[in-house]
């Protein structure tokens, strides 16, 4: 074990003196030292990544399969070949930690949380694994979450071979109604059972996968205690009304949508 530590941080370190001049390459291959040159990777990073292939929770790493502002999510399998997606928060940006606050600050889960700006990545990072387990434990629809560590977070791929389902942005829902409707129970089970408003639910964020709606990016979703949970929810409602209005659906008004999710009422 302690001979493969020794190989792996030799090759760490040869190709961290790479790393500026490649740092812009963007390298599908399928071994962690092929990826180390993509620009998302400081040697935290490494580290963190290092820890999740010696604890066995990820055994291979490929290419990216999404690349954000904020982000970047890679495919990996497990020991059982299973596929899973590793998606990287960028440490360095700071219009991403203005973007956090609103949503960490008057979420209690994250009271003591330090300013700086790896320390709210890091936080980010713990909010979205936490928001996905209450999430999946309700029986909303989401990634299964797998592991979390630092600015790393291990969870379920959607998709086949690689290549992940369509947003609904890119592909409208072949029974718009059913999914309206799917939709809205998700946002009820989040609401009363996980106590949760995902503050940011959109076409953008939401994939059909087997006609069926997944619901992801769920890092900025707050408790009900937030100050800002009323205002994100009816957000998240208006977005609904909007996208589905355009599809013809017979959609509820906001108003009635609010009154539904927030009471339970079926």
């Amino acid at each position: 074990m302690e001979g493969r530590r020794k190989r792996v941080l030799q090759k760490l370190t040869k190709r961290e003196k790479r790393y500026e001049r490649e740092r812009k390459m963007l390298v599908k291959d399928f071994s962690l030292e092929r990826a180390v040159i993509e620009e998302v990777f400081d040697r935290s990073t490494l580290m963190t990544i290092y820890d999740f292939l010696n604890k066995r929770t990820i055994d291979e790493i490929y290419g990216v399969v999404k690349a954000g502002k904020e982000a970047r999510i890679y495919l990996g399998r497990n020991l059982d070949g299973k596929e899973l997606a590793m998606k990287i928060y960028l440490t360095t940006s700071a219009e991403f930690k203005k973007g956090m606050l609103p949503y960490i600050e008057g979420d209690p889960r994250f009271a003591h949380v330090r300013r700086d700006t790896r320390s709210l990545i890091y936080a980010w990072a713990q909010k979205e694994f936490k928001n996905l387990q209450r999430a999946y434990e309700v029986g909303v629809k989401v990634p299964r979450p797998i592991a979390v560590d630092n600015n790393v977070l291990i969870m379920e791929f959607i998709g086949k071979n690689g290549v992940s389902a369509p947003t609904m942005k890119e592909v409208p829902p072949k029974k718009p109604k059913q999914v309206y409707r799917q939709l809205l129970t998700y946002l009820r089970r989040l609401y009363r059972k996980a106590g949760l408003v995902h503050a940011d639910l959109s076409e953008y964020n939401i994939m059909i996968w087997e006609n069926q709606p997944v619901i992801f990016d769920v890092s900025q979703a707050v408790p009900l205690e937030h100050p800002m949970a009323d205002q994100l929810l009816r957000r998240d409602l208006e977005n609904l009304y909007r996208y589905f209005k355009k599809l013809n659906v017979d959609v509820l008004s906001v108003e009635e949508m609010y009154k539904r999710v927030t009471s339970g009422k079926s």
